[in-house]
């Protein structure tokens, strides 16, 4: 249950959609999108929620899925390599994911949840908890970056709401 103070605080999540997707199956999760979503709702009053992830464009149906699910998708495009013998598909979304917290969507939101384990965000979230708009940092992945550790305060490991977020 939210408290009062969130009830009244504008939250916007901003989630590394290949980080959050790589770092539950590292860990044996498998996410239920739509139940993170309302724990998002639930317990931080999250008013929007943006993935950004490469786009693929075999994966439209679990796109539309996302979408039904609450989410905003913010796509990057992918470039396509080979990396032994096997095709490989890259969209780096770091940069949009940044430029969306800090400037497009700032002055929207009061507080920010992001979902990294990657080192190259910590500029970000010393902005936002300068500013006193970070919230959590979740984490997806078991280990993430030292850079995070005078963070820690704000840092809510993905493995600690599982039970609330993975499928049945």
């Amino acid at each position: 249950m939210e408290s009062k103070k969130m009830q009244n605080t504008i939250t916007y999540v901003f989630i590394d959609g290949n980080n959050l997707h790589l770092g539950a199956k590292s860990q044996g999760i498998e996410l239920d999108y739509r139940k993170l979503r309302l724990y998002l709702t639930h317990k931080f009053n999250a008013k929007k929620a943006f993935i950004f992830i490469g786009y693929d464009p075999d994966r439209t149906y679990t796109y539309s899925r996302l979408v039904d699910a609450g989410f905003t998708l913010i796509h990057k495009p992918t470039v396509i390599y080979h990396e032994s013998g096997k095709r490989q598909m890259k969209g780096n979304v770091d940069a949009e994911l940044v430029l969306h917290a800090a400037a497009i969507e700032y002055d929207n939101y009061d507080k920010a949840i992001v979902f990294t384990s990657d080192g190259d965000f910590t500029c970000l979230f010393n902005y936002l908890a300068e500013k006193g708009k970070l919230e959590r940092i979740i984490t997806p992945t078991k280990f993430y970056s030292s850079l995070f550790q005078p963070l820690a305060s704000y840092i809510l490991p993905l493995k600690r709401i599982t039970k609330m977020i993975q499928k049945d």
